[in-house]
């Protein structure tokens, strides 16, 4: 059988999986504060998955950052005490077996283009919106990660074609630079455009579900963002299927008006692509982490 764990910021998700994909465990655990308690929870979270289904599995793990090829340590990572640690050998020697590691939007994008909302789909791009903006490719069913890890960090991309005042007001990101797409197009980019244009506070959620005439204006921009960011994806990429997947997801507007605009913005596609919601919801990242190790 296969055991999958999503490492998040705020909880720790295992999940394990019988040779036909069927759901026969899961758990949650709120996500330690420090490195050392996180290896031994996880280490606790498998054996006493093990010991219950009396059952041995192998172990992929969806982690909020990437591993260096270079010096296999963490990087990228916004749960911080993750950053220069050597995680995949230390659980490696906790468990006493291999582990496979993988950035949680690649398998996010993983688990749709497996048995989810992009099933059967060679080129899979899976889009994570919600506090941060992360991506994730999968060709013919397996993930692209790239030479140094970051395959499909778009959330770190500057936004395309900018206006003047998105330039002169491009706000600055957590990893340094200016006007990337996740300070944009994240709930938190949201709700923070909503403030200097209004100067009132409210959430992402609670913008998206307003029918106020500064929340539609806001949601106009957002997805007009959204979508120049998404064309200049389609442009490289050219993907089957684009799955949402985040918080943001669930804001029924993309469906309808983000295909049309990633046309408009686009290099001759001749057609909307295909976008959709994902189909296994919060689960995917923790899916698609056992679905690092083949049936």
């Amino acid at each position: 059988m296969r055991f999958g764990i999503d490492l998040g910021g705020t909880k720790i998700e295992i999940m394990g999986l019988a040779p036909d994909g069927k759901m026969i465990l899961r758990r949650r655990m709120a996500t330690p504060k420090d490195y050392d308690t996180t290896i031994r929870m996880l280490r606790e979270l498998v054996t006493g998955a093990e010991s219950d289904l009396d059952n041995f599995g192998s172990v992929g793990i969806a982690i909020p950052g990437s591993e260096s090829f270079g010096t296999s340590l963490i990087k990228n990572a916004n749960t911080t005490y993750l950053i220069g640690k050597p995680l995949r050998q230390d659980l490696e020697k906790a468990l006493g077996r291999e582990v496979r590691l993988a950035n949680d939007a690649n398998c996010f994008a993983l688990s749709e283009a497996g048995d989810g909302a992009a099933a059967g789909a060679a080129t899979v791009f899976g889009v994570i919106a919600g506090t941060g903006v992360g991506g994730g490719v999968v060709i013919n069913g397996k993930v692209v990660g790239g030479a140094h890890g970051i395959g499909g960090e778009w959330g770190h991309i500057p936004l395309p074609a900018p206006s003047v005042e998105e330039v002169s007001g491009a706000p600055l990101c957590y990893c340094g630079k200016r006007g990337c797409l996740e300070v944009w197009c994240s709930g938190p980019g949201l709700a923070a455009d909503f403030q200097r244009a209004t100067g009132r506070t409210a959430s992402a959620e609670e913008i998206a579900a307003s029918d106020g005439a500064d929340e539609r204006a806001a949601m106009d921009r957002w997805i007009d963002r959204f979508a120049r960011a998404t064309a200049t994806l389609v442009n490289i990429l050219d993907p089957d299927v684009i799955v949402m997947g985040g918080g943001l997801s669930n804001i029924e507007r993309l469906y309808r008006d983000l295909p049309p605009l990633v046309e408009k913005y686009g290099f001759n596609l001749g057609g909307p692509p295909k976008i959709v919601k994902n189909l296994h919801g919060d689960s995917s990242g923790v899916r698609g982490a056992a679905w690092l190790w083949p049936a």
